[in-house]
């Protein structure tokens, strides 16, 4: 299928592992140029290199919880690529967890700063250009957790909880200048962070790492029907659909990629 966005310009935070560099290699794959960004790192140089067959790719770090180095960030891609028409922002963090009564001031504030503020100052940054050329398509990542909180990570539900608000806001802000902002909702996917969740949980309880992904399939996650952690590729591909113009009567919504994990029909 083509998408009709060869030769655009995204962005994309987070793009230096998981879903944030799958979404990568799927926009190249249909002829964007991209930047990608994330703290600096070796996690960051592998994944350029990993991308580099795929299209015409670039790597900057910043940090997404300082507005210098998200500034400085669109100056540089502006000047290598041109503006960004494509903001896809898949930055963020586990954050602080555990029991509400033991999670402090800084373990709430560290996640919201990173997770809800992080996409603000992205969206800030990347709206004034696509408002000017009438044309912008932003997919924000938000989570199953937005809508079907966890109890032992409410700092990180509640941040999901405002990037769909902001979703929401930003589609009725700039529909009319044809930025088009949309976010995904993944639960359970296969990524570094989740690695993590399942080897914590391993050492927990004594058992390996895929039993300990089979049993938090059955104790946390039941309404996942197809009974395995979700593929990066698999979000990544309702990603660069949003960004398409295939997507473009499509503005403020938010598409579950999450094996029916979120029981309900409210969003």
């Amino acid at each position: 299928m083509d998408l009709g966005i060869k030769g655009r310009v995204a962005l994309v935070s987070g793009g230096d592992s998981g879903m944030g560099r799958e979404s990568a290699r799927m926009l190249l794959e249909a002829g964007v140029r991209v930047a990608i960004t994330d703290k600096s790192g070796d996690t960051l140089r592998e994944s350029l290199n990993d991308l580099r067959t795929a299209g015409e790719v670039i790597a900057v770090a910043a940090d997404v919880r300082q507005v210098d180095s998200v500034n400085a960030l669109f100056a540089e891609v502006r000047d290598r690529l041109g503006d960004p028409d494509i903001l896809v922002n898949a930055a963020g963090v586990t954050g602080a967890t555990g029991d509400f009564l033991d999670v402090d001031d800084a373990g709430w504030l560290e996640t919201l700063d990173i997770n809800l503020m992080g996409a603000v100052r992205m969206c800030r940054a990347a709206i004034p250009a696509m408002r000017q050329r009438q044309w912008g398509r932003i997919v924000l990542f938000s989570s199953e957790d937005a809508v079907q909180p966890y109890v032992d990570e409410l700092p990180y539900c509640a941040s999901k909880a405002g990037i769909q608000n902001l979703t929401k806001g930003l589609s009725k802000a700039y529909g009319c200048d044809n930025v088009l902002v949309n976010v995904v909702m993944p639960a359970f996917i296969a990524t570094p962070m989740t690695d993590k969740m399942m080897e914590k949980r391993a050492k927990e309880k004594g058992m390996s790492v895929d039993a300990a992904i089979d049993s938090f399939l059955e104790e946390e996650r039941p309404g996942m029907t197809l009974k395995r952690r979700g593929r990066a590729d698999e979000v990544a591909a309702a990603v660069a659909f949003l960004c398409s113009e295939r997507a473009s009567f499509i503005n403020g919504a938010a598409l579950r990629v999450d094996s029916g994990s979120v029981q309900t029909m409210a969003l």
